[in-house]
């Protein structure tokens, strides 16, 4: 077997990064919301169905953006899922909400409703719901929770750009949704995020808040002579250079994940029998649901196996790590929020996950490498 070291993620190079870089560079224009801007945010739109899209400096800025536009205060709660990245969380904590932990379906990792539904009180606002590694959660689940007790649904859609729930593209099912162009995202501009917004209102407040609480994208527009101060806001909107980059790969979408999926694909076939054998679960996507091919990962019987496993992989010159660490038990988590059940399955989930090498340029011998070294190891 090769020794050659099996990078867990290598960001894409898309082929016109360079041209769109020095035409930034080239021109007056190097801040945001200029040609590439508008030409990155309607490929967002045609990909996601979404009527409005506002590219954001990260995913969590773009988070920052829904608290804000929620009008969460010290008063509110927000369920968030234990599992899930501290941007999650601490988006909503910074508004003075108190974040109410809730607990996974261990099928997917995602949110699950009945959680959700034990941790809902008088003083809930929002529910922030993520799609792991593009899987969709139950949405219908949970917003006839929302539809019943009059709270919003974020989609923390990080990992979820070309997924769909039952036909409805993902970030665009909720109140409002958000994406990471993170570059160990599928699609990527370094740092970069975007916030999905159906609402008209919503949109028109959202503008004014990205751009450092002023009507600047109005009078760019041309419908005001000049712009002010109008609410708060900070500065949410990336630069030009950004957007270069982010249309550039946005032109490639389809390559991208079609090499994704190969190696999503390859990874499922493979390991079937090996993990039937070990009793291994892996990664599953219900017939309802379209993924993005994000990640790949399976589940070891115990958290020792795990980690032997890893170090197993590590000493062959495989990169596969775990996941998150359950926010409820952080010590952020502790401070700031609260946990109405202990949220087992996502403690079960994070301790025996495993994650492997996916990219959309990963060879096909790569690939089986990979498979090679990971059947040969029992669990």
């Amino acid at each position: 077997m090769s020794t050659d070291r099996v990078i867990f993620s290598r960001p894409f190079r898309a082929s016109r990064e360079l041209a769109n870089l020095e035409a930034v560079l080239a021109s007056d224009h190097s801040h945001g919301d200029g040609q590439f801007t508008a030409s990155a945010t309607a490929k967002l739109k045609t990909i996601t169905r979404a009527p409005h899209a506002l590219l954001t400096t990260s995913c969590t800025s773009a988070l920052e953006m829904a608290g804000l536009l929620l009008e969460l205060g010290p008063e509110d709660e927000v369920i968030v899922p234990s599992f899930a990245f501290t941007s999650t969380a601490t988006s909503m904590a910074l508004r003075g909400a108190t974040c109410v932990f809730a607990d996974i379906d261990s099928a997917t990792g995602n949110l699950d409703p009945e959680s959700v539904a034990a941790a809902v009180t008088e003083r809930t606002k929002a529910v922030v719901v993520i799609h792991y590694g593009g899987v969709a959660a139950d949405m219908d689940r949970l917003l006839a929770l929302a539809a019943q007790h009059g709270f919003a649904v974020v989609e923390d859609n990080a990992h979820g750009l070309g997924g769909s729930y039952r036909g409805r593209p993902l970030g665009t099912i909720g109140t409002l949704g958000t994406l990471s162009f993170h570059d160990t995202k599928n699609v990527h501009c370094g740092e970069g995020g975007a916030l999905l917004l159906t609402d008209e209102i919503l949109m028109a407040r959202a503008e004014i808040i990205r751009e450092k609480g002023t009507d600047r994208a109005r009078f760019l527009r041309g419908a005001v002579d000049k712009y002010s101060w109008q609410d708060i806001g900070s500065s949410y909107l990336p630069s030009e250079l950004n957007a270069a980059v982010l249309d550039a790969q946005l032109d490639e979408f389809d390559a991208i994940q079609s090499g994704r999926h190969r190696v999503w694909d390859a990874y499922a076939a493979g390991l079937a029998d090996w993990a039937a054998r070990n009793d291994v679960r892996l990664m599953t996507v219900p017939d309802d649901r379209a993924h993005t091919a994000h990640l790949y990962y399976l589940r070891t019987p115990t958290e020792q196996r795990r980690d032997d496993l890893i170090g197993h992989l590590a000493s062959l010159g495989i990169s596969a790590p775990f996941h998150y660490v359950p926010l409820d038990s952080s010590p952020a988590g502790l401070k700031l929020g609260r946990t109405p059940r202990a949220c087992v399955r996502s403690a079960e989930f994070s301790g025996t996950v495993v994650r492997l090498p996916l990219w959309p340029d990963l060879r096909d011998d790569q690939v089986a490498r990979v498979i090679e070294a990971v059947t040969a190891f029992s669990v």
